[in-house]
């Protein structure tokens, strides 16, 4: 793969639920996050989930029901747009605040993910930027197939996580099961991505060798 698409809905797409739903669709460009396993302390997400529970039901909406995703989605567009970016852009936040033990901030180890990204690219997957935080990594990315994404960033975690723990001398998770993906829906939201990845490091208060950036466009 040498270029990028973004979502169009007339093309076919996959929507898989785990414990956060992920959209796929060949080809299309992905804003992809995921965590280390102690970067989200137990009460912020209790906090976020009460929040968000009750903006849902300020809206109408049971999140105890199976479908309520769907119901979400029936809601008029502001009321959706503010949704996700309300609780989005929170949840981003507070990874920003470098919660747990951080290991991702030895260059190291930072290269350790960094290689891992790099390796299949242009192959399995086109890879546009990513940056290495302190406890969580942003990538954009499009996979050749629908199940690309899911399975890619599988591969990333486990043998990455195999790779860290041998260097700290330990066993067990070293990510978050689940991660967050967003497909890309137009050019202006991929270029806010690309500067959102870009400036993270600056936003969250990490210093030159504390983080790593790579671009495409470098």
């Amino acid at each position: 793969m040498n270029e990028l698409h973004y979502f169009d809905r007339k093309q076919d797409y996959e929507v898989v639920n785990r414990k956060l739903p992920h959209w796929s669709q060949p080809g299309t460009v992905c804003f992809i996050t995921f965590r280390t396993a102690d970067s989200m302390p137990r009460h912020v997400i209790e906090r976020w989930q009460a929040d968000r529970l009750a903006w849902l039901e300020d809206h109408g909406i049971d999140s105890l029901i199976v479908d309520w995703r769907q119901r979400l989605r029936d809601l008029p567009t502001l009321e959706q747009q503010d949704f996700y970016r309300t609780f989005s852009t929170r949840w981003h936040s507070e990874l920003d605040q470098s919660h747990g033990r951080c290991e991702l901030r030895d260059p190291a180890l930072a290269k350790i993910v960094g290689d891992s990204l790099l390796h299949r690219n242009g192959d399995d997957y086109y890879l546009s930027d990513f940056v290495v935080m302190s406890n969580h990594v942003h990538l954009l990315a499009a996979f050749a197939t629908g199940t690309g994404v899911l399975k890619q960033c599988e591969s990333w975690k486990r043998w990455t996580a195999r790779k860290i723990n041998e260097s700290l001398g330990r066993r067990g998770r070293f990510w978050q099961q689940d991660g967050f993906d967003h497909l890309v829906r137009s050019e202006e939201q991929f270029q806010h991505f690309r500067r959102y990845i870009a400036i993270n490091p600056t936003n969250a208060g990490l210093k030159e060798g504390e983080f790593l950036h790579w671009s495409s466009q470098a």
